[in-house]
This record gives C-alpha cells, sequence and structure tokens, in this order.
C-alpha cells in the first residue's frame, strides 16, 4: 500500500528586484496535471538561467494534493477545491493541506490555478465575479481579472461559479440528509469556496485556467503558455520570453446560471456532451432514473457535463452569454 505524502513541495523564485508575488497551482485535483508538467520544465529553465525572473516572488506548488495525485484519481479523502479554510480540527488529509495552502496563498498577491477536465472540449479560463460589496464574494480586481484572462490565449471566459454554485447549494439544503462527513461538507455554504474564491477573499485576483481534457496531449503547452504569458502581463519576466497573445478577435465570455445535481447514479445523459456545446430550450439534456426528462431552461451552453458525478454533486452546469468587457488585445 502506497504511504501518502505528508508534505507539500513548494519551489520559490525571487527576483532581485521588488514586484508581484505570484502563486501558480496545479494538481488541487489529483489526476489533473498539465500545469505540473508545464512547470516541471519551466523550473529546468529557471534553474538553468534560460528563463530569468527580474522581479518579484514566484511560487509553484505542482502537486497541491499529493494523496490524489499518487491515487491517480480527482480526490483523496474529500475535494481540496470545495469548503477550502483551515480548518480547527484536521477531520481527513484535505483539511491538513488546508491548514498549509490557505496561510499560503494569503501571502501572494495573485493565483493562477491550473486543472483538466473529465470531459470533452477546448480550454478555457475562470474569473471571479464583477467588482462588488456584497456579502457572497466582495471583490475590487475586476479589471486584472479580466485583462489577464484575455492574454492567456483562451477562446473562451467564464464567469458566475460561486453565485451559480450557491444556488445549488440552497436546494441541496433542502433535502434529507444522512448527516455523514460527505454531506454535512455538501451542504456546508463555504462549499463553493476553492483555490481561487479563497484568494480573492484574502483580497488578491485568481484565475482557473482549465487546459483541456484531462488526458489531451496539448495540455501542457496551454498551461506552459498560459505561465509565461502571465509572468509578462504582470511584468516578472521580459516581453520576449513568449509569444504574445494577439486573438483575432476576443474571447467569448459566458456567465454561469444554474448547476444540476445528480440526485442517483441512475441518472444518464441523453446523449455524450462536452463542455460548452449548444443546448435549446427545452432540449433534453438528461433522463433521471425515475424516468423524468431533464429539460435547458432556455437556450445557452452545457458546461462541465460529469458521467463521473456522484449523488448529491455537480453533474453539470448551464451558461449563457455575458455582457462583461474584455481588453480588445493581449498582453
Amino acid at each position: 500500500m502506497t504511504t501518502p505524502t505528508r508534505h507539500l513541495r513548494i519551489h520559490q523564485y525571487a527576483g532581485l528586484q521588488p514586484g508581484p508575488r505570484l502563486l501558480v497551482t496545479a494538481a488541487v485535483h489529483g489526476n489533473e496535471v498539465h500545469g505540473t508538467h508545464a512547470m516541471a520544465g519551466l523550473m529546468q529553465k529557471l534553474d538553468s538561467g534560460e528563463l530569468v525572473l527580474e522581479r518579484g516572488t514566484l511560487t509553484f506548488v505542482p502537486i497541491v494534493n499529493p494523496l490524489a495525485n499518487q491515487l491517480n484519481r480527482r480526490e483523496g479523502d474529500r475535494n481540496l477545491n470545495r469548503n477550502l479554510r483551515p480548518p480547527v480540527i484536521a477531520h481527513d488529509y484535505e483539511d491538513r493541506i488546508a491548514r498549509v495552502l490557505c496561510p499560503l496563498i494569503a501571502q501572494h498577491d495573485g493565483i493562477l490555478d491550473l486543472h483538466s477536465f473529465q470531459g470533452n472540449g477546448p480550454a478555457f479560463a475562470m474569473v471571479g465575479p464583477r467588482n462588488n460589496t456584497g456579502e457572497l464574494e466582495p471583490f475590487t480586481q475586476e479589471a486584472t481579472e479580466s485583462a489577464l484572462a484575455a492574454a492567456l490565449g483562451v477562446s473562451r471566459i467564464v464567469e458566475g461559479w460561486l453565485s451559480t454554485y450557491a444556488l445549488g447549494l440552497q436546494r441541496r439544503q433542502l433535502r434529507d440528509h444522512d448527516g455523514s462527513r460527505r454531506t454535512s461538507l455538501i451542504i456546508d455554504p463555504h462549499y463553493g469556496v476553492g483555490t481561487t474564491e479563497y484568494m480573492r477573499s484574502t483580497g488578491g485576483w485568481a484565475i482557473t485556467l482549465e487546459c483541456g481534457q484531462h488526458l489531451d496531449p496539448n495540455g501542457p503547452e496551454v498551461a506552459r503558455l498560459a505561465i509565461l504569458r502571465t509572468l509578462v502581463f504582470l511584468g516578472m519576466v521580459t516581453a520576449d520570453a513568449v509569444e504574445p497573445h494577439r486573438p483575432a478577435q476576443p474571447p467569448e465570455v459566458l456567465q454561469l446560471y444554474e448547476v444540476i445535481d445528480r440526485e442517483d447514479m441512475g441518472d444518464q445523459f441523453a446523449r455524450e456532451w462536452a463542455s460548452f456545446d449548444a443546448i435549446a430550450s427545452g432540449q433534453t439534456i438528461g433522463t433521471r432514473a425515475s424516468g423524468e426528462a431533464v429539460l435547458a431552461p432556455s437556450e445557452g451552453r452545457i458546461v462541465f457535463p460529469n458521467v463521473k458525478s456522484q449523488p448529491g454533486t455537480e453533474w453539470f452546469y448551464l451558461a449563457r452569454p455575458s455582457d462583461r468587457l474584455l481588453p480588445h488585445n493581449g498582453a
């Protein structure tokens, strides 16, 4: 039996001039390793002097969840990227990671969190809310996130995660529950908070980059270019470190507005969906174990369809066009 790693491997580079403090993370979900591979290559270049950090502090955490990574699955004991906060009492492996990860996040100005996804589909970035002073996710860094997301080289940007997740949580809290720790976690109002949401709660900015499907051979290159473009955007490396992103047209921006949970393992999709497949109003997306059809409430896109989701957790999300304005050219 494999002994779970009891430490986090953290690599830090300090430029000789003051500047931003950037945290880059990967394998928050253990089988999402495009960013892990990209960081390994960039660390070789930094160590050899081929890439020079001119200013600021760059921190790499190539494997945030070592247990899940060793098991080659999404989670160790639970989903690290939900309900992320320093625990008063550590109940599981992910709680012990959070004790180290949360203070590390708070020491930085921003985070680029590198992920991948189960279904097919192109790479995309996720950003936080608009500037606001509300209770759910107060925020002041909309301009930074919008400009950086536009510079990363993806053709699609998605917003609205936490507000959409909160709607799903409200429905979960109305159901009957078995009193288990798993159930108590998925109905906790904090359950939508992961790495990026925690960073925003400390006053920083955050980008999630979904680098493609888990086994997409181009995923590490998507991650590598994103890291370099972020460093250039922040002025931490020289502009010639990477070819800038010069899109023919601005990225498409979508707003998440609904999340639908799987209720039973007998719930089945009507077809093999990929993220951002178009859906028409009233179209059948799937069928419940009871035979009830799950219909699209309006025209839009399906996001994160997950045939492996467990009952009581997210089955898929719905998105529609956003009116968010982005810069017309990248960094």
